[in-house]
This record gives C-alpha cells, sequence and structure tokens, in this order.
C-alpha cells in the first residue's frame, strides 16, 4: 500500500495560478487516478502544491481496503476543516474533495458528518471535476457524483501527462466481477471494463516519449483484460504485452494485479518469449486452503496456484513471485491456516503482503458467522508474516554476487548515489551521477540490507526515445 503523498505531475494548459494538493491512499490505481486529476485540473490553471497548507484545492482520493479506512479519512478532513476555516477567516477559498472507493461507498455518510467538505467523487467521475469545481465555487452545499461511467471517463480525459518519470503506470481495466467475499472493489469500482487497444497504445507511446523506459499496465483484474483492437477484434493481455515490447524506447513492462485463474497458457508463454516482460510477478493467493479459497469465492483450488507458479518457472526460470495473503477470514481453523503456511513454503515469494481479515459493510463475508477472534488473527498474522519475511531476505540475500541490469530512477539518500529498481522490483542504490534516471545500468549486487540492496556499476547504457 502507498503512503499518502501530493501528486507532483501535472502539465497546466494555462499558467498555473492555483494550487493543488492531493493526498493518496491505497494501490497503484488510485495513484494513477490521482495523477489523471490533476491532469483534468491542470487546464483550470492547477499547478503541484507540497503541502495542503499552501493548496487552493485538497483532494483525498481515498481506499476503502484497509480496516478503518473512512475513520482515518473523516481524521484528515477535521484537521483540514480547521485549515478551511483558518483560510476563509483570511480571505481565502480552499476547495476540499473527497474521492476514490471511500467516497463511492460512503458519500452520503461524509456529507453528513463532514458538510465542510465541497465534493465527493467516485473513481469513475473524475474527468467530472472541473464542472464539479465550477458548480462548488456557485454553490453552497456538496457537489456529489458517484455514478459508473467508466467509458465515458476514459473517453473524456484529457491526453495522460507525459511526465511520470522513468516508471510510468498506465491503466488498462478496472472494475471487478470476481465478488470475493472480502473485497468491495465490485461495489466502488464498478463492473470490469477493458480499454481499447489504440487507447492504450497511444497513451504509452507518449508516456515513452516523456521519459517512461519502463510502462506497468494496471488494473483489478488486470490479466483478464480484453481490449477491443482497431480491426474489431478481441486481444487478450498476452497479444498487447507483444505490442507493447515493440515501442522503440520502453525497456520494462510489468502488470498487476493478477488472479490467479485468469492466467492462460499465452499470458505465462509471454514471460518466456518477451524480453521487455520482467521477471516478477504479484499474483494474490490470499489462502492454501480449498476450504478457505471457496469460502472466499476466489473460484479456484490451491492446486491451481502451484501449476501455474511450475509453469510461470519453466517459461522464465528467473521468476520471482509476489502475493497476498488474508488470514482469518471467517470460518478460517488452525487446520486452514496451516495450508496457507504450507503453501508458502512450497512456493516461496520473494515478497508478499498479509493482512488480517477485517469486516467491510456490504460484503458477503462481513455478515458470516464463526468470525475469528483478533488473538488469534494476531497470532497466525505473525507466524505468517515471520515466514514471509524469511523468504523475503533469502531471496534478497541469494541476490548478491549476481549481475543484474537496473533501471535508474532518480537520486538516492547520499551524496553520489542513485537509486534505481532490478527486474525483481527491488530498491537499489549505486555510486553513479543522478542526472542518470532513466537510463539502463549493469551492476553486480554487493549487499542486502533490510528494504534495499547495494550495488556496484559495471557498465551503462541511454535508451533512445520514440
Amino acid at each position: 500500500m502507498t503512503s499518502p503523498s501530493p501528486i507532483t505531475t501535472a502539465t497546466a494548459a494555462i499558467p498555473n495560478r492555483k494550487k493543488l494538493f492531493i493526498r493518496t491512499w491505497g494501490c497503484q490505481m488510485n495513484v494513477y487516478d490521482s495523477t489523471r486529476m490533476a491532469d483534468v485540473l491542470a487546464p483550470l490553471g492547477y499547478g503541484p502544491a507540497e503541502t495542503p497548507e499552501e493548496a487552493d484545492m485538497v483532494i483525498l482520493n481515498t481506499c476503502h481496503i484497509r480496516e478503518k479506512a473512512s475513520e482515518k479519512v473523516f481524521s484528515d478532513l477535521g484537521r483540514l476543516r480547521l485549515l478551511k476555516n483558518e483560510k476563509e477567516a483570511a480571505g481565502q477559498k480552499m476547495v476540499l474533495a473527497v474521492a476514490g472507493c471511500v467516497a463511492q461507498a460512503e458519500g452520503a455518510e461524509i456529507t453528513a458528518r463532514a458538510p465542510w467538505v465541497d465534493i465527493v467523487l467516485g473513481p469513475q467521475t473524475y474527468h467530472r471535476l472541473p464542472e464539479m469545481v465550477a458548480r462548488a465555487s456557485r454553490a453552497a452545499g456538496a457537489q456529489i457524483d458517484t455514478d459508473f461511467p467508466v467509458e465515458q471517463k476514459f473517453d473524456l480525459l484529457p491526453e495522460v501527462s507525459a511526465n511520470q518519470g522513468p516508471i510510468a503506470f498506465l491503466t488498462i481495466q478496472e472494475g471487478c466481477d470476481k465478488f470475493c467475499s472480502f473485497c468491495v472493489v465490485p461495489y466502488t469500482r464498478g463492473a470490469e471494463f477493458s480499454r481499447p487497444v489504440a487507447a492504450i497504445l497511444a497513451e504509452a507511446k507518449r508516456l515513452v516519449a516523456g521519459g517512461a523506459r519502463e510502462i506497468a499496465l494496471l488494473g483489478q483484474n488486470v490479466n483478464a483484460w480484453h481490449g477491443e483492437a482497431p480491426d474489431g477484434s478481441s486481444w487478450t493481455l498476452s497479444r498487447l504485452l507483444y505490442e507493447l515490447a515493440e515501442i522503440d524506447g520502453l525497456a520494462r513492462l510489468r502488470y498487476t494485479t493478477s488472479h490467479p485463474r485468469d492466467m492462460d497458457d499465452a499470458l505465462i508463454g509471454a514471460h518466456g518469449r518477451i524480453p521487455a516482460l520482467m521477471p516478477f510477478l504479484h499474483l494474490p493467493v490470499q489462502s492454501g486452503s480449498d476450504k478457505m479459497l471457496a469460502a472466499m469465492n476466489r473460484q479456484h483450488k490451491a492446486e491451481l496456484f502451484f501449476r501455474t507458479a511450475d509453469k510461470l518457472r519453466e517459461a522464465r526460470p528467473d521468476m520471482a513471485l509476489s502475493s497476498d495473503f488474508i488470514v482469518g477470514h471467517p470460518g478460517e481453523t488452525d487446520a486452514d491456516h496451516a495450508a496457507t503456511m504450507a503453501l508458502v513454503e512450497k512456493v516461496g515469494f520473494a515478497l508478499a503482503y498479509s493482512f488480517k481479515y477485517s469486516s467491510r459493510p456490504g460484503t458477503p463475508a462481513a455478515g458470516q458467522p464463526l468470525q475469528v477472534a483478533e488473538a488469534v488473527k494476531d497470532a497466525r498474522l505473525q507466524e505468517l508474516q515471520a515466514l514471509l519475511r524469511q523468504q523475503q531476505d533469502d531471496f534478497n540475500r541469494a541476490c548478491v554476487g549476481r549481475e543484474c541490469e537496473i533501471l535508474f530512477t532518480g537520486p538516492g539518500r547520499h551524496p553520489g548515489q542513485v537509486a534505481g529498481r532490478t527486474p525483481w522490483l527491488q530498491p537499489v542504490h549505486v555510486m553513479a551521477p543522478a542526472h542518470w534516471a532513466g537510463r539502463l545500468g549493469k551492476v553486480r549486487i554487493d549487499a542486502a540490507h533490510p528494504n534495499s540492496l547495494s550495488a556496484t556499476l559495471l557498465s551503462e547504457k541511454e535508451l533512445a526515445t520514440a
């Protein structure tokens, strides 16, 4: 999960006269959405603000996945109310908006508990932000828009800002039809929608022309993408990846988040045939127990995950996997937890995210019996996280002495350092000029640290742009 942070990429059509601060919680999809909201507001003269205090507009782009997500939003809104009042007392105006999944799920609650909020908008309506800002400046009362016009959103958004940096994100699919028992995404993001091929390729080329050397394709179920091609046919994700890999100047491709059920043989095979497709895949499994996978409505068994992991490693021997796990789903027993531990031991993960189950109103699991006690969930999570952390440390230590290519992303923490990412998404730092961001360099990994690697530069190259 990402930490709250300002969005600082916007391409203004007119000189910046106003300041915009966006605080983002959640997945990379939310980060992408925040960037697009900045793009939408740039023609109105909004440029980036580093803090809420200097902003004329503040947007909280929310996520409903974590426990007590809405309460954290209301806590932030309480602090922003004081700032808004201070600005009004000084004769200034600050527009306050709540966007994202909490806004979608609890729009009425937000306006009732925080009437000082000017705009509430769901994930599918931020293309209408300029109109909502105009209405908010003319009329009292919150402007609320939580419809699901996903086709309109992508059709009406301006061209994506091309200056995301060496690593860029590109949404190709939104929504979910899986209806896992614990998840709110189908209710906050709507049904699955795949963007057409032409729009994706055009956006990717703009990103590369703007300096992107790696593109991560985003979707709630990204490997379920099936976009319409210009000739009217339907492409799968594997076909799209082959096409994207032909873009001059694009060195790396990734995609997230995937569902095990949608990992077909063509997509698995692409990992062995497309050099630009990085050998690192995030593939959430949630549990190793078939009983719990059924209770979660994951629509596959543990054996499918084992076969998929084996096939991926056959196609790409250096493939590393990451995953998501939930402990303490209603009905989970000690035996079910042991099955999850056994899956982790058998598969092995370079990275993983694990959470205690927490009830989400409106989801099927929220009303199920046999809720697991908090103390039991705590104990199971600690045991699982200890194993996952050990596997991550083992994977990082196994990289010491290896030579690999990294993508430089910007300055490191210390003078003379530049930071980058390995093919397996590990942060790495080397002694090199900071202006090398956007180049690739061959390095030798020297040491593994708790959250990064250090390396020695062996050679470097600068990529040609499209």
